[in-house]
């Protein structure tokens, strides 16, 4: 009877994870997967031929500059919600939210100088590509500006701190993964147009 209280006792415990986090990671691996199969295409059907050539709205070069510096402040929010520095935190929490929105309307910007550019969604694939890059982001993008503004408003209700940080821990990783997979299209885009 002893040997099984020790078998027992010497088990390793499971990795646990808090099931929200679990489904924000098989959400992240989802998107992962769509964008990794649409660059695929992409590369395929350029190889084709009958691909329009033209060069990339200006705008996406500020818009990645805004997304970096918008990860930057949600950081120092985090930071800040570790160390129950509160008024730091909705500071954080203000200013990326702003910025998110920010970065929205540039890329709404950016698909009115596509379309300046005589680059529409339908006609040439290289335009049809380039919007849904950019379209399929933003939707996503906007989902996790909602994230951040109910994290904003949590914090102001004092829900956010060193005790409670699921929801900031979350906010923080889908907002990071937003802004790598914008560096990534972006500079997929400029290698690959």
């Amino acid at each position: 009877m002893e040997e099984k209280f020790a078998y027992i006792e010497g088990a390793e415990q499971p990795i646990a994870m808090h099931p929200k986090k679990f489904a924000l990671w098989l959400f992240i691996v989802s998107v992962v997967m769509i964008f990794a199969s649409l660059t695929s295409a992409y590369i395929v059907r350029q190889a084709e031929g009958n691909w329009l050539e033209f060069e990339l709205p200006s705008i996406f070069w500020y818009s990645s500059i805004v997304i970096v510096v918008s990860s930057l402040t949600l950081h120092f929010a985090y930071l800040a919600a570790k160390k129950d520095e509160l008024s730091k935190l909705k500071v954080g929490m203000i200013v990326t939210s702003i910025l998110g929105v920010v970065f929205l309307i540039m890329q709404w910007y950016s698909w009115v100088a596509l379309v300046d550019r005589e680059v529409f969604f339908v006609g040439n694939p290289a335009g049809s590509f380039l919007y849904v890059f950019t379209g399929l982001h933003a939707i996503h993008l906007i989902s996790g500006v909602i994230f951040l503004i109910i994290v904003l408003i949590s914090s102001f209700g004092y829900k956010v701190h060193s005790r409670n940080m699921n929801a900031m821990e979350m906010c923080v990783t889908y907002w990071h993964f937003l802004g790598g997979l914008w560096l990534y299209l972006f500079m997929f885009l400029l290698l690959n147009h």
